[in-house]
């Protein structure tokens, strides 16, 4: 049986060139960006038995202000909100920028 081999009609370009070329790369990156912060966060309450209302006492905010905080699809996420949530879980951020 001869092995047949597939030219790759789509060589040379990739998702992210497709999110480039359509000008949308930024906002999906940031989106991307915020749902992996959520679920994270998330994940801690989940591990360390932390409810939400906890959470939020900790932070001295309301459970609404959390609520978007881990909220996957809400891009409004400010470091102050990141560092109190950190702070609260006695845990700190590590935040930088890479080469695009």
């Amino acid at each position: 049986m001869k092995n047949k081999t597939r030219k790759n009609i789509h060589s040379g370009s990739d998702f992210t060139d497709f999110l480039s070329k359509e000008g949308i790369r930024p906002e999906v990156e940031v989106l991307a960006l915020k749902r992996v912060v959520a679920i994270e966060l998330q994940q801690i309450l989940e591990q360390e038995r932390v409810t939400k209302t906890q959470l939020a006492a900790r932070m001295k905010t309301s459970r609404a202000s959390l609520d978007r905080i881990l909220d996957p699809t809400n891009p409004s996420l400010t470091v102050t909100s990141l560092g109190k949530a950190a702070a609260a879980l006695g845990r700190k951020i590590e935040l930088r920028f890479v080469p695009g």
